[in-house]
């Protein structure tokens, strides 16, 4: 019995900005993933399914939002271990995931711990299981991919820097594209072979693109004119922690790669800017910092009580933002 084929990657209307950030992270996964933002209905799933056909397993792995940690990262048998001398491990979702893509719905409502378990594996590539001295460990090596409604529920600020990107899709496409999206549903629901057949060859030069910019990548030096660049503007854009530089510097690495580069140029740093500072950046509100009042000189002691005393009076310095706070686009909640 065969599988019934996906909806190809190259056949999916728009989504530009998504197709390239998911072709980055399968060319290095070190990238970290991606994390996406929209409504319900804009084909995530879809193009992260077929981000699965440009990797070399083509494995595509959705893990349940109820799932448990041993479901995820698998289990040792102890029975086994001390009968047969030998640890007996029962992978999980993420042994599963190994060389494909791992998929997360609405991964803002999965439990935190969860998620950390994810993203530390998805950031060294291999999952150890250890249970009363006895540990496990295999390659886990896959492409995270998370979806999200922040109008559901938004992820804690330490987990959501962990992706390595971040793309907000628009839930009204023009009506033109909205048309062609229908069109090409619909022809592949009425015949999925048959439309496959026919994107065959653009799904096919967009997984050898792929593969010829993975052997590109390392080849490509991570510059010290390039990570200028970039952690001024991580710098300008007030960025917690080092993540964004690194993340920043591999993406614009990949894209150097997926043009067939042999350098990183600025034009490669400015295409990856906006997927790695998306859900990082704390930028100014644009007005002008309010100066400090000048310091009153110190009163004599021969002052008065009916001159105020000094500045046993005044109230403390009131707090003032020191960011622009993170828009939240106003998608619908799912039923």
């Amino acid at each position: 019995m065969t599988d019934t084929p996906h909806f190809p990657l190259s056949a999916v209307v728009g989504a530009q900005a998504l197709k390239l950030a998911l072709c980055l992270t399968a060319i290095d996964p070190k990238i970290g993933g991606v994390l996406i933002e929209g409504p319900r209905g804009m084909a995530k799933s879809t193009l992260a399914r077929g981000l699965a056909d440009l990797l070399a397993s083509g494995q595509f792995v959705t893990l349940p939002l109820g799932a448990t940690e041993e479901r995820l990262v698998g289990t040792l048998d102890l029975d086994a271990a001390l009968g047969q001398g030998k640890a007996q491990f029962s992978p999980g979702v993420l042994a599963k995931a190994d060389g494909g893509v791992l998929y997360v719905d609405e991964v803002n409502l999965l439990a935190d711990h969860l998620v950390d378990v994810l993203l530390d594996v998805a950031a060294s590539g291999t999952n150890v299981v250890e249970r009363d001295g006895i540990s496990h460990r295999h390659a886990a090596r896959f492409v995270l991919i998370g979806t999200m409604n922040p109008e559901e529920g938004e992820l804690r600020p330490q987990l959501l820097d962990r992706f390595g990107l971040n793309v907000a899709m628009s839930g009204q496409p023009p009506p033109a594209e909205r048309g062609e999206i229908i069109r090409r549903r619909l022809d592949f629901d009425a015949d999925p072979q048959g439309f496959c057949a026919h994107w065959a060859p653009q799904q096919d030069a967009l997984r050898e693109r792929c593969q010829q910019a993975r052997e590109l990548l390392h080849g490509i030096a991570l510059d010290d004119q390039a990570l200028t660049v970039i952690t001024e503007r991580c710098f300008a854009a007030a960025v917690d922690g080092m993540r964004a530089d690194l993340v920043w510097l591999r993406a614009a690495r990949a894209h150097a790669a997926w043009r067939g580069a042999t350098a990183i140029s600025l034009d490669d740093i400015d295409a990856v800017a906006e997927f790695a500072l998306r859900h990082r950046r704390r930028e100014s509100t644009g007005q002008a910092p309010t100066p400090e009042p000048p310091q009153s000189p110190p009163q004599s002691s021969s002052a008065s009580p009916r001159s105020g005393q000094g500045q046993w009076g005044e109230l403390p310095a009131q707090p003032q933002a020191s960011g622009a706070r993170r828009e939240v686009p106003s998608w619908p909640k799912k039923p």
